[in-house]
């Protein structure tokens, strides 16, 4: 017998039980129960910083200080981190323009088919 049988079975015998028990012993079961639901407790809502739409109406009420700054961190890494990729992408084709305009750049670089593909692909239309 397994435990989802067993259970079957006294969850059965508990409702057969159910109808040998007086009125008033079945009203204050009733009382009992809402007595304890009525201080299980509530469950509380998470504070979300922003979804897709609410941007611009957070609401701080029950968002705590470290996990404000902690996001707020997250926030500055992140934005950090694209800058400084970007700006490394910038330096790079910076030197090469000025490889290419010093004509510092070796002949093998100017006959490489890569090459000729990627200043056709960054070339201005």
């Amino acid at each position: 017998m397994n435990e989802q049988h067993f259970a079957y079975k006294v969850r059965q015998h508990l409702n057969r039980g159910l109808h040998d028990l007086r009125p008033e012993t079945l009203d204050r079961l009733a009382a009992a129960r809402n007595a304890a639901l009525a201080c299980q407790k509530q469950p509380v809502t998470n504070p979300i910083l922003a979804t897709a739409g609410n941007l611009f109406s957070l609401s701080f009420g029950n968002l705590r200080v470290n996990q404000f700054l902690a996001a707020m961190a997250l926030l500055l890494c992140a934005l950090y981190s694209t800058y400084w990729v970007a700006d490394q992408r910038v330096q790079e084709l910076g030197n090469i323009d000025s490889a290419i305009l010093s004509d510092e750049l070796p002949i093998a670089a100017f006959t490489d088919k890569g090459f000729a593909a990627w200043l056709n692909s960054t070339s201005p239309r």
